[in-house]
C-alpha cells in the first residue's frame, strides 16, 4: 500500500506558476518547494523574484528557474511556452494562479455597472481566460511527458456565485463584471479540458474565497458574518488544497472545483 507520504512527494518534477510572486503565488510556490518540486516562476514586468527565489532556497534544496512574461501580451505568452517547450527540464504541473484583478483607480473597473468598460473587460479575459487557454495548449506536449501531469486553476467563489452587494454598501471596493465572468469561464475551461485531455491529464480548480488583506473592517466584519467558519480567508488556507490537487494525493482527481472559502458557499 502507498503511503500519503510517497502521494505528496514530489521530488524531482517540475512546476510552473503564473502570478508567482504575488500574495497566492508565493504561497502556491512555497508549498510545492516544500514538497520537493522544483519551480518555474512566472510573474509580469518589474517583479519581484529574488526576495521569492532567496526565501525559498533558503529552506529547500530545489532548482528554480525564473521567466518574465507578460500574459496580456499574446507575443510574450509565445515566447513563455517555447522557453519552457525547450527546456530539458520536465514539466510535471501547471498552476494558473496569475489574475487581472484590476486597482480602484483603473478606469471603467470599480465602477458601478453602467460605467464598466468594455476596454478592461476585454483586459480580465485576457489575462484569466485566454491566456490560460493558451498555456494549457500551448504546453500540453511538454504536459503530456510526465508521469503524474497536472493543471491547477486558481478560480474565485465569485466565478460559483454571484456578488451579495450588502457587503460592499458604502465601500470603495470592486467587483466587476469583467472579474467573475472570467472566473466562471475558467471554471468551465477546467471542466472542458478534464474530459479532453484525459487520461494523461488532470485538471482541477481552486475557488478561494475572501483574503483579508487590509480591507475596511465593517466589509471583514460583514463578510465574516456571511461565512460558516466566521472569518476571512487567509493564504496559508490555500496549501493544503494545492499540495492536494498537484501532486498524487489527488491522482484519481479531475474535473473538480474545490472551494476554499470557509463555507461561503453552502449557504
Amino acid at each position: 500500500m502507498v503511503s500519503i507520504r510517497e502521494l505528496s512527494n514530489m521530488q524531482d518534477r517540475w512546476a510552473l506558476i503564473t502570478g508567482a510572486t504575488g500574495s497566492i503565488g508565493r504561497v502556491i510556490s512555497e508549498t510545492l518547494a516544500e514538497l520537493g518540486a522544483n519551480l518555474v516562476l512566472v510573474d509580469k514586468p518589474g517583479s519581484d523574484f529574488e526576495t521569492l527565489v532567496s526565501k525559498i532556497q533558503n529552506t529547500h534544496e530545489i532548482k528554480i528557474s525564473t521567466h518574465i512574461c507578460d500574459l496580456e501580451n499574446q507575443d510574450s505568452r509565445t515566447q513563455l511556452i517555447h522557453s519552457v517547450n525547450n527546456s530539458p527540464n520536465s514539466l510535471d504541473v501547471l498552476i494558473n494562479n496569475a489574475a487581472f484583478a484590476g486597482t480602484a483607480d483603473l478606469e471603467g473597473w470599480n465602477s458601478i455597472f453602467e460605467e464598466q468598460s468594455v476596454a478592461t473587460w476585454r483586459r480580465a479575459m485576457e489575462v484569466n481566460l485566454t491566456a490560460v487557454f493558451d498555456l494549457c495548449q500551448g504546453l500540453l506536449p511538454k504536459l503530456k511527458l510526465s508521469d503524474s501531469p497536472s493543471i491547477v486553476n486558481i478560480a474565485s467563489i465569485y466565478g460559483i456565485q454571484g456578488p451579495d452587494w450588502r457587503i460592499y454598501e458604502d465601500q470603495n471596493m470592486a467587483n466587476p463584471a469583467a472579474y467573475s465572468v472570467s472566473k466562471g469561464g475558467l471554471i468551465q475551461l477546467t471542466r472542458w479540458l478534464a474530459t479532453t485531455i484525459a487520461p494523461e491529464i488532470r485538471v482541477n480548480a481552486i475557488a478561494p474565497g475572501g483574503i483579508k488583506r487590509n480591507q475596511p473592517e465593517e466589509f471583514i466584519k460583514r463578510y465574516s458574518a456571511k461565512t460558516p467558519l466566521g472569518r476571512m480567508g487567509t493564504e496559508d488556507d490555500l496549501k493544503g488544497a494545492v499540495a492536494y490537487l498537484s501532486s498524487d494525493l489527488s491522482k484519481y482527481v479531475t474535473g473538480q472545483v474545490l472551494s476554499v472559502d470557509g463555507g461561503w458557499g453552502v449557504w
